[in-house]
């Protein structure tokens, strides 16, 4: 067996459990060397191998990340990736774990939970091949999928746009702000919208999620009043739509999340750190 041939899938479930592209690469690496090291003659289901020790070691490298991220300067956001490098998304399941608000929202995730869900939902593994894997029993993998299931609803859309529609909405919310119609912007938005700015300390954003359509509506205003929007750009992210802006001397990614035909949810990656594979060409 070639490892090249699961290292697109492996990278898959690995960005899936921690959000950033170059922790996956990492796990995916050390899940390589370990392959290297092993007798394969012992080895059944190379493919079960391989998600297992790709699901732990991203499960050691979450629960170390969600320290340094309840440390890091102003919201953080998950790393996007185009969509041509997420990795197989031949399912609903595989794009809808992918997508960056489900990304985000698994945040609010134990690590346990998050794993159960990832493998579940996306990878459509047995509950007895993730109790094993993360280390619980069956009974208690079955409670983690649930908790985290009713958790992730609670943020989400039940009736998603198509990615059309969302594109269309996206496109008009920025056409709206980057001609300074602030009318139209605010009609786009929905009463309950959070905004989120990822700058990270290396570039100046909100420290602090902003809610409410006014707020966000004030807060565009006076972003576009001092660094105007230009160099707009369309791209595939994470199995959906995003723009790429650029103001204030620097490139952001802003990705949308709808609700009732409405922008519930604005994420605008600023962080260069986090854009290095974001190909706006």
């Amino acid at each position: 067996m070639d490892f090249e041939e699961y290292r697109p899938m492996l990278l898959g479930l690995a960005y899936r459990l921690l959000g950033s592209v170059w922790d996956a690469e990492d796990v995916v690496q050390e899940a390589w060397l370990r392959w290297e090291g092993t007798d394969k003659s012992a080895i059944r289901e190379p493919r079960a191998f391989l998600v297992t020790v790709v699901s732990r070691l991203a499960l050691d490298q979450l629960r170390s990340a969600r320290v340094r991220r309840e440390a890091y300067t102003g919201p953080w956001l998950p790393e996007p990736v185009m969509t041509a490098q997420a990795g197989p998304l031949d399912t609903a399941e595989l794009r809808d774990t992918v997508a960056y608000a489900t990304l985000f929202l698994m945040e609010r995730l134990s690590p346990p939970e998050r794993a159960v869900f990832v493998l579940r939902e996306a990878f459509e593994l047995p509950y007895d091949e993730i109790a094993e894997i993360v280390g619980v029993s069956v009974v208690n993998a079955r409670q983690l999928h649930h908790r985290a299931s009713v958790r992730l609803a609670e943020g989400r859309d039940r009736f998603q746009p198509s990615g059309e529609e969302h594109a269309r909405l996206l496109v008009r919310f920025m056409e709206a702000a980057s001609g300074g119609d602030l009318g139209a912007l605010t009609e786009l938005l929905h009463e309950d919208v959070v905004a989120y700015t990822d700058g990270g300390g290396r570039v100046k954003a909100a420290l602090r999620p902003l809610e409410g359509r006014r707020k966000v509506s004030a807060f565009v205003g006076a972003l576009l009043a001092r660094y105007p929007f230009s160099k707009l750009r369309l791209l595939d992210v994470n199995g959906g739509p995003a723009i790429m802006v650029h103001s204030g001397g620097y490139d952001q990614l802003v990705v949308v999340d709808i609700r009732d035909g409405l922008i519930a949810g604005i994420y605008g990656v600023i962080n260069p750190d986090k854009l290095t594979r974001i190909r706006a060409d």
